[in-house]
């Protein structure tokens, strides 16, 4: 059986208007930028699933104070409150401006090298401070 969202449809079936999204991915970018057509679709799945997943905050918010419609402050105290907490798009560890660029650009080299048929080069041991001069 498949997964429900609360509409009652299956989560396969949620989307989101592939001309309005593709305009709007356009306009957001500089006009000597161009995105591959498989960039858009990912983009646009990225969208979906952030709209499930603070859907899903939210009905929580609103559950919790008793309420039987989800209102604007419910989707910001579901904002406000993961961001608070680390929420459930975070891993929960605290990372400095430096460490997460070096994790992002790790990312990047391992979605590069899956991209080009190569093997992803193993996560590189930070490097002990203390043993620097």
């Amino acid at each position: 059986m498949e997964p429900m969202d609360i509409v009652g449809k299956s989560k396969e079936d949620a989307s989101l208007p592939k001309a309005t999204m593709t305009k709007i991915i356009k306009e957001m970018l500089p006009p000597d930028v161009r995105v591959a057509r498989d960039a858009q679709d990912l983009l646009i799945e990225c969208c979906v699933e952030f709209i499930n997943l603070i859907s899903s905050e939210s009905n929580e918010v609103c559950n919790r104070e008793d309420k039987r419609t989800i209102a604007p402050e419910h989707v910001l105290k579901a904002l406000e409150q993961d961001s608070l907490r680390g929420g459930k798009w975070s891993n929960g560890a605290e990372m400095t401006e430096e460490e997460a660029v070096a994790e992002q650009q790790r990312m990047f080299a391992e979605a590069r090298a899956r991209m080009n048929g190569g093997a992803v080069a193993p996560k590189q041991p930070d490097p002990d401070p203390s043993l620097e001069s």
